[in-house]
């Protein structure tokens, strides 16, 4: 039946009139805008009431997005935390040690699968984009790529400077590495200029976009070739060193020195748990339950992380859900942060490599000294080893302990020199003496490299870098007593050495007694008891009782005997603690402890892995508010719990990284990010529509914004948390690159081989898109080169992040601005005020 057109646009087919499509939606506004949306009709809804629905289903894909990137990256930590085990040689003979290291190159984890896991929703929108409109070019993911990169690398950047602690800094470490990365960020642009603007305006012919695809594997192998210093440039820092004892700063606070480290390198090994379990034990009330906790929360803090840890907490954080770090209750964070702040002796943690062959060694020659309050000066000697052929500087400083700097001595911050063939300086160090009567007090001298780089080459701290200083009461011979009122010893301890500690005064020599006391433990049985006589010279302030321990090597229950102090003379007085229990452990019973312990504290670390290994463990997290840890859970974790409660049941779905190494879980992950992406896709160009905004303007605003939210926060923790700015900015430009190379490499290749076999062109029109990335690409210049001028500069601390608070301030705005200048340059171009 023929339909007939009439005058008024409507058409008639028989015997009824029927509207036109065009008259439809020219009704219904932007309904033919999206890929998969509307789903349904909306053409009595108001316009109000539809940009408000869409805005908010924007918002809420956006977490969506996050939830199943969150899952996409436990699946690339399960891929890249593959090892390999390697043999060395030990001192014992029949037993190497073996050590374990990632088949994966950091490297190369973060510009491929970290990369994409951070990026794919930008990658996916555009190429889906592309492939929805029959292979012809949008606007919406291409500007979503410019954008998140100018939001990536301004904004992220600015706050990564100003959030780190004020009086502290963070350097990139492997700045090779990101040399390289921020070459290819500029070049990437550059070349998306050359493409659109000079080689052929408005087309992009197959072979341009294939260069722009091969420039992606091209980055990760001289990424990795830096990496792995095959260039022969030796770095200047030296990555052997846990933490760079130079970059103290003259008056800063000794927040290092009173960090103490139980697990070296992340690893739980028997004799850390050991020590922390006695340290533990010193804070009454706490179980072995919450021992293990803490035991968790410092193997966690010791551990490196990736990029990718980062973000996922930060994803976990935004959705009320399970976090990468243990959550204390309030009474063990107290507990926490007291191991922390007041440790029994100061450390500055793992002790760099000694090179002598190559550096000048610089240390104190003792470790610590006691000295009469009335002494005024006295000297500390300053001893050189290694290389002596030199000048080299060091700086001297004192740090408060119990005492105070005017107060109790005269404040030391100078430059020490030694000359050629000098090995030893001595520092005159002067005690005040205020004639009252005070308790033992101590402070710390502090060696520390100087600032200048010329003046730390060839020189390097030895092993004894702090000095700790005890000043003595002058004026009394002082109490005598235990140090403690109980000692635990396993049975095959061999000698029990029971320390019994001078107070209040050093003045002259004294004696005292002492004598053991059977319990359910017998001399002469368990232990080979007496008495003896302990005497301390003038000055001395410790002495050691030891007692044989027998072992008979038989199980039995724990048993203990006493050790009685008496009878001092010399004027000295009995302090409080006159008697201490000293129990004998049999090491059946100790060893079973130790090893409940382990598993617990093993747990607790498990259950903080960013991955599951089941469908149970995934299904258990998705329902329960803060993966099940109901007692740490915030009130803001309820509320986000509850927003997000619908993704993280439908994503719990998805196979847990266990299966199939991970890959399963990465690929259905990636195809459920696709899927989201669309839907983003449409939702953005539906509201852009609605509200009266172009692609692009939609795409370098709420997309860009929303889809680099997570990356935000995980760089301003990786930021805080890490000793490096790697994992805060050095990650930044990489991504930058890829998102060029992937999301526009990839879909341009298809649209262009499309059209040249369909003997048509692939047209993308450079107006908008080539002002876009000519302006970003000269900002990011700009910004690359603020980040390396505050790497030299004195006034900036020498620092890419933190260093002194008005330069970082002002360094933060400044990228700020950046931003700023590019959304509103952008946008004025996309509604043809520049044309």
């Amino acid at each position: 039946m023929e339909a007939l057109e009439n005058e008024d646009g409507s058409y008639t087919i028989g015997n009824g009139t029927y509207i036109s499509k065009a008259e439809v939606f020219g009704g219904y506004k932007c309904a033919d805008r999206g890929l998969l949306l509307p789903l349904f009709s909306e053409y009595t809804w108001r316009l109000e009431v539809r940009a408000t629905l869409y805005l908010l289903g924007l918002l809420y894909c956006f977490l969506g997005v996050a939830i199943i990137a969150d899952i996409f990256m436990g699946a690339i930590e399960k891929i890249t935390s593959k090892t390999r085990k390697v043999y060395l040689t030990s001192e014992k003979e029949d037993e190497p040690e073996v050590i374990e290291v990632r088949i994966w190159s950091d490297t190369v984890a973060n510009l491929t699968l970290m990369a994409l896991g951070s990026s794919a929703p930008e990658i996916l929108l555009s190429i889906i984009e592309v492939i929805s409109r029959n292979f012809e070019s949008g606007e919406l993911g291409p500007s979503t790529i410019v954008g998140s990169a100018a939001f990536n690398l301004f904004v992220i950047s600015a706050v990564c400077v100003m959030t780190i602690p004020s009086g502290e800094n963070r350097r990139i470490k492997d700045i090779k590495v990101f040399a390289v990365t921020a070459v290819f960020s500029v070049v990437a642009y550059l070349w998306l200029l050359i493409i659109l603007v000079a080689s052929s305006r408005d087309e992009v012919e197959w072979w341009e976009a294939l260069i722009t695809l091969l420039l992606f594997p091209l980055l990760v192998t001289i990424a990795w070739i830096a990496e792995k210093n095959f260039f022969g440039v030796p770095n200047k820092t030296d990555t052997s060193k846990q933490i760079e004892l130079g970059s103290f700063q003259p008056g800063e606070t000794d927040k290092f020195l009173r960090e103490r480290q139980y697990f070296r390198d992340g690893r739980l090994d028997r004799d850390g748990l050991v020590a922390f379990i006695k340290e533990v034990k010193n804070y009454p009330g706490l179980t072995d339950e919450d021992a293990a906790v803490l035991a968790a929360s410092k193997l966690v803090e010791s551990q490196s992380h990736s990029r990718m840890w980062y973000r996922v907490g930060a994803v976990r954080s935004m959705t009320g859900g399970r976090k990468t770090q243990p959550q204390l209750s309030y009474k063990l964070k107290e507990v926490y942060n007291a191991m922390n702040e007041h440790p029994e002796a100061p450390t500055v943690g793992e002790v760099p490599k000694v090179m002598p062959h190559k550096n000048a060694i610089i240390d104190f020659h003792s470790a610590s000294c006691a000295v009469m309050e009335n002494i005024g000066k006295f000297p500390v000697a300053i001893c050189r080893s290694g290389r002596i052929d030199s000048k080299v500087s060091v700086r001297v400083e004192t740090i408060d302990g119990t005492a105070t700097e005017e107060q109790d001595y005269v404040p030391i911050n100078q430059v020490i020199t030694f000359e050629p063939g000098e090995a030893e300086k001595f520092i005159d160090v002067e005690i005040i003496n205020d004639n009252q009567w005070e308790p033992d007090e101590e402070f710390f001298l502090k060696l520390s490299l100087l600032i200048n780089s010329e003046q730390r080459q060839g020189v390097q701290l030895g092993r004894i870098s702090i000095m700790e200083i005890t000043i003595l009461n002058d004026d009394e011979p002082g109490m005598v007593m235990f140090q403690k009122r109980g000692f635990l010893v396993k049975e095959s301890v061999g000698n029990a050495v029971i320390p019994v500690v001078r107070k209040n005064g050093a003045d002259g020599e004294i004696t005292i007694k002492w004598r053991t006391i059977d319990k359910s433990a017998v001399s002469g049985r368990d232990f080979e008891g007496g008495e003896g006589l302990l005497v301390f010279k003038h000055t001395e302030i410790s002495q050691n009782i030891e007692i044989p321990i027998i072992d008979d090597m038989t199980p039995e229950k724990d048993e203990h005997f006493e050790i009685e102090l008496f009878d001092p003379e010399g004027g000295a007085k009995l302090g409080q603690i006159n008697r201490t229990a000293v129990t004998i452990t049999n090491d059946d019973d100790f060893n079973n402890v130790l090893s409940n312990m382990m598993m617990l504290t093993n747990a607790n670390v498990h259950a903080l892995q960013v991955h599951h290994e089941t469908y149970v463990s995934q299904i258990k997290d998705a329902l329960n508010v803060n993966g099940g840890d109901i007692e740490n859970a915030t009130g803001a974790d309820y509320v986000l719990h509850f927003l997000t409660f619908g993704w993280k049941i439908l994503f719990a779905m998805v196979p847990p990284p266990s299966i199939l190494g991970g890959w399963l879980c990465f690929f259905v992950s990636l195809g459920a990010i696709g899927f989201l992406t669309a839907i983003i896709g449409d939702l953005a160009s539906i509201f852009g529509c609605l509200v009266g905004l172009k692609d692009s303007v939609t795409a370098i605003t709420f997309v860009a914004l929303g889809t680099s939210l997570p990356d935000t926060f995980a760089s301003k923790s990786a930021a805080i948390q890490e000793k490096y700015a790697d994992n805060a900015i050095g990650n930044v430009t990489g991504s930058n690159s890829v998102n060029v190379f992937l999301g526009l490499g990839l879909p341009w290749l298809l649209a262009s081989v499309y059209h040249a076999v369909n003997n048509t062109k692939f047209m993308v029109s450079a107006g908008n898109l080539g002002f876009s990335v000519g302006l970003f690409t000269g900002l990011s210049i700009a910004t690359i080169g603020v980040l390396m001028l505050r790497r030299v500069l004195g006034v900036f601390g020498k620092t890419e992040l933190g260093g002194p608070t008005i330069p970082k301030i002002i360094s933060g705005i400044v990228m700020i601005c950046f931003w700023v200048v590019y959304i509103l340059f952008a946008s004025f171009q996309a509604y043809g005020y520049f044309n």
